[in-house]
């Protein structure tokens, strides 16, 4: 079946008279019993956002088509010794590059696109850079789940139609999030159900089947893989798109947006960096260490950025450190764009990342520079220190006296602070540096044509630039012949410096939609274990003859020579997963005992199970999970609780390996058992 996102459908973004997203509701049905929260943005809908984002994924699939094309071309070129049919198959081969690259430009168009993505205030602010989503293609999990089912864990496939339904609904939806805190909360719950797919259908040796087709977010490349691990890494990677998206979203000109923003792209720092720190040999380039690495330090740069927003709108004072502050600030804000544009220029990324962000992050780096010169003249020209505040100010010297990176030549700076004349010529120094850096950015700004496109950008620029121009005018005299000095660089200084914030998922609490499997403690796909046997009961003089302990399921914890149990064929280590028919692999222990106790004189009918194998790391983990489905939700919660912590059994797709501490194992008989240190019903005999 065609996907929604790439029917034919011809849009024009300028269209458009909303942004903001429509949430598409799935039909009650497809709520489950999770309390789920399927709710996707409809990519029909008449936004900005959407348009670009049905664009983005049409292109993809146009590529992913061209590229089968040239590799089959490829491969009967190697193949054929006929010249006459590698002729015509280069011809092909040269047909087909030809529109991958014009498909490749037409992709980083759109990735440029960053105004769809800014706030609609009319406030003047420079732009961010926002991070398109990646695209999937659809996943079908009936015939691989059911037949995991019917396999692995011996029970009817058909009954568990509902669950499979649930979990493709979860992620159709999840394919096209709203640009909100529903749209993070819906990924956020994929990326939580995943851990239980993964325990529930994904042996340490073997894939289930299917197949996870994701394309790259820049290149709109296809990548394919059977690993889970591609597919939470994959929707990580959106969670981190989204934050930007978020971020740039915001009105910048209060500081309550601001705050919001510095939230939103600390996030994306954060799940970029924990991508970057948990996967390694990335099948996709935007997900590879250098990219992840890029990104991260993009976003801890727009993030110094609105720092230095905050403190332009909340310093209310003129006084001179005040401004020297600012002038710090900035220049901040200009040294890590600049760390950002060397990360960019680096080999693989060179040819990768779109010359508009390059472009723009470059225009940044010489902006701010040229604003942090600004203030620097501001400070020395506009707040001479008065009479009574010359011997006093001796904070203001100590602000000026730390203010450049090295002391420049000449008079002593304590005594440039009181000359009224070497601050106005220092000064006119800072606004022709700042000057020239205006310049250099207007000049970068002109060579890309997407930045020119961007009127925002074009008016912050022209704004600054005649302020510093004025300013410098102001300062000039006719009898002003003396050679402009150079001014010395400034030392760049933060009150706030940005943080990686680790996303917490344990904000989205979710159920195990296929819970009604069994607890994970021993119905998990690492799991080995017999036929279920069903084994009739008849209670004698001395009771039914066996012990049992723990909880979900109910352990059969030993069996009395010669009594009615053992006579029947029960085991010690047989699991306790129905009795008389009815399900009782969640049951507690006094529940199992009274169903026990209330058996009739005909007898009871129990269905157990043998485990014959465990994995290892599931064992230590039997504790936390043999309590029940609160303790399920007990292990859901420490996902994302601490690094590293979050996915341990889903990074198999090349994770950066972690040895850990041995289980505790008790051998019963013949079988492994789970330890039970912590359970508190006591051992009893029935």
């Amino acid at each position: 079946m065609e996907e929604p996102a790439t029917r034919e459908l011809e849009m024009s973004l300028s269209d458009s008279t909303s942004d903001d997203d429509m949430p598409l509701s799935l039909p009650a049905e497809c709520s489950g019993h999770s309390g789920s929260i399927r709710k996707g943005c409809d990519p029909f809908a008449q936004t900005q956002r959407s348009k670009l984002q049905h664009r983005r994924s049409r292109i993809n699939q146009q590529i992913n088509k061209e590229m089968r094309m040239r590799a089959g071309a490829e491969n009967l070129f190697r193949a054929t010794t006929n010249n006459k049919v590698k002729e015509t198959v280069a011809l092909e081969l040269s047909f087909v590059n030809s529109n991958l690259q014009l498909l490749k430009e037409e992709l980083e168009e759109l990735n440029s696109n960053m105004e769809v993505y800014q706030t609609d205030s009319e406030a003047v602010n420079v732009p961010m850079i926002p991070l398109g989503l990646k695209e999937t293609k659809e996943v079908d999990f009936t015939v691989c789940i059911q037949d995991f089912i019917c396999e692995h864990y011996g029970e009817d496939s058909s009954l568990y139609a509902k669950e499979i339904k649930e979990l493709m609904d979860l992620r159709q939806a999840m394919r096209t999030p709203s640009r909100n805190q529903a749209g993070l909360e819906l990924l956020m719950e994929y990326y939580n159900q995943l851990y239980y797919l993964d325990q529930r259908f994904f042996p340490l040796h073997r894939t289930l089947g299917a197949h996870f087709h994701w394309y790259d977010s820049l290149t709109g490349v296809p990548s394919c893989q059977r690993t889970l691990a591609f597919e939470k890494g994959s929707v990580l990677f959106n969670l981190g798109a989204l934050f930007t998206q978020i971020g740039a979203r915001q009105d910048r000109s209060a500081t309550v947006g601001i705050d919001r923003a510095v939230d939103a792209f600390q996030k994306a720092a954060g799940a970029f960096n924990y991508l970057k720190e948990n996967f390694s040999n990335a099948p996709s380039l935007d997900m590879s260490c250098p990219s992840l690495c890029m990104l991260v330090r993009l976003m801890v740069a727009q993030v110094q950025e609105c720092v230095f927003e905050r403190v332009t709108l909340t310093t209310e004072d003129t006084h001179f450190t005040s401004q020297l502050h600012l002038a710090q600030e900035a220049a901040r804000v200009s040294d890590v764009y600049l760390l950002v544009l060397q990360t960019m220029a680096q080999p693989l990324m060179k040819d990768y990342v779109p010359f508009s962000w390059a472009s723009m992050v470059q225009v940044k780096s010489e902006h701010f520079r040229a604003v942090s010169h600004y203030y620097a003249a501001v400070a020395l020209c506009d707040h001479t220190l008065s009479a009574e505040e010359e011997e006093g100010d001796e904070e203001a010297e100590k602000a000026f006296l730390q203010f450049y990176v090295n002391v420049p030549a000449g008079p002593p700076l304590s005594q440039v602070l009181r000359d009224p004349e070497k601050r106005r010529k220092l000064g006119k120094a800072h606004l022709r540096r700042a000057v020239i850096r205006h310049e250099e950015a207007m000049r970068v700004h002109s060579l890309c044509k997407i930045l020119r496109k961007m009127d925002i950008l074009q008016d912050v620029l022209s704004l600054t630039h005649k302020r510093s121009l004025d300013k410098y005018s102001e300062l000039d005299r006719e009898d002003d012949f003396d050679e402009t000095a150079e001014a010395p660089e400034i030392q760049s200084q933060t009150n706030q410096k940005p943080e990686i914030t680790p996303t917490n998922f344990s904000t989205v609490q979710v159920t195990d939609i296929f819970q009604r499997l069994g607890p994970l403690s021993v119905f998990c796909a690492r799991a080995r274990w017999g036929p279920v046997r069903v084994i009739c009961l008849q209670k004698g003089e001395g009771g039914l003859g066996l012990t049992l302990r723990g909880d979900s399921p109910v352990l059969v914890a030993g069996v009395v020579p010669g009594g009615c149990a053992a006579e029947a064929g029960l085991r010690e280590g047989d699991y306790i997963v129905a009795v008389d028919g009815e399900d009782c692999k969640w049951a507690k222990h006094g529940e199992v005992v009274h169903m026990l106790k209330s058996c009739s004189e005909r007898g009871v009918e129990l269905s157990v199970v043998t485990l014959h194998s465990h994995d290892t790391q599931l064992e230590r983990r039997a504790i936390a999970l043999s309590h029940g489905s609160d303790k399920e939700n007990a292990r859901q919660r420490v996902l994302g609780g601490a690094k590293g912590q979050s996915s341990a059994s889903l990074l198999n797709w090349n994770r950066k390996k972690k040895r850990e501490g041995g289980g505790t194992t008790k051998r019963l008989g013949s079988t492994f058992s789970l330890s039970f240190g912590s359970i508190r019903d006591p051992e009893a005999m029935y």
